[in-house]
């Protein structure tokens, strides 16, 4: 019956948690840490160079159209690859899915 409590997902996970905050305590105790300035610590950095002013944001607008282009032809790549050609109505299915990824893509590239 012992075994059965420590093998509950609660309780074993309450176990792992309280040992792997013994061995996070363990080896915080033993970590090299490099005493430095505090400004200096909370200063950006930039491969080396010292980076002040403004911040970078990318620009996904350009990307999302070639990631929905991307998923859609695998998704009907993996359909059409795994359909079954036994029976001519699963292979009817099959075309009217890759009809509509075709318009998707017409819908998806249209500007």
């Amino acid at each position: 019956m012992t075994e059965q409590i420590l093998l509950s997902p609660p309780v074993a996970f309450i176990v792992l948690l309280l040992v792997l905050l013994v061995i996070s305590r363990f080896f915080s105790a033993l970590a090299f840490r490099k005493r430095q300035n505090i400004c200096e610590a909370e200063k950006s950095y930039a491969c080396g160079e010292d980076f002040e002013g403004h911040m970078i944001q990318p620009d996904y607008s350009q990307f999302f159209p070639y990631a929905f282009f991307f998923t859609i032809l695998h998704v009907a790549a993996l359909v059409i690859a795994t359909v079954p050609t036994e029976t001519m109505q699963t292979f009817f299915v099959a075309i009217v899915y890759v009809a509509g990824a075709v318009i998707g893509l017409f819908i998806l590239m249209r500007k």
